[in-house]
């Protein structure tokens, strides 16, 4: 079974936690790794599962990388039932209402064209000691393999 992972970064922290993921999955799935920004939604496929890992950039908003994709998913409107997929967001709690928006906007996206999210939706809190890629790891770890192995 394939893993997309798709990364949205302003600043290269979520690639590499991007990057973090698909070596943990990459050791029991197949796993395709892409920048938000070179990924075409008509390229989403529902037998494969989603990993998005997404920051947050300015005020709540998508990093810059990722708005394309977004917006090509809001024109084109595709039922992406039967879909599923998990996110891991970045963001920093000083920014309190607007803290990790960019995950939050993913998983919103996508389901409101009928994915389904599984799993933990992870928080990353730029304002803690623990590393991204840390955290990452033991996120996608706690993930339901049978949840995997049935997309």
């Amino acid at each position: 079974m394939r893993v997309v992972i798709l990364f949205g970064t302003e600043m290269g922290t979520a690639e590499r936690t991007a990057e973090a993921v698909a070596d943990e999955l990459a050791k029991s799935h197949d796993v395709a790794i892409y920048d938000m920004s070179d990924f075409d939604t008509d390229d989403l496929d529902t037998r494969d599962f989603h990993v998005l890992v997404c920051s947050t950039y300015g005020s709540g908003d998508l990093p810059t990388g990722a708005e394309p994709f977004f917006e090509q998913l809001d024109d084109r409107l595709p039922d992406l039932t039967g879909l599923r997929f998990a996110v891991f967001g970045l963001g920093d709690s000083v920014y309190d209402e607007t803290f990790n928006r960019g995950g939050e906007i993913c998983a919103e996206k996508f389901a409101a064209r009928g994915a389904e999210q599984v799993g933990e939706h992870a928080r990353h809190d730029a304002s803690s000691p623990v590393r991204p890629q840390d955290q990452a790891l033991e996120w996608v770890r706690s993930l339901p393999v049978g949840t995997l192995a049935n997309a």
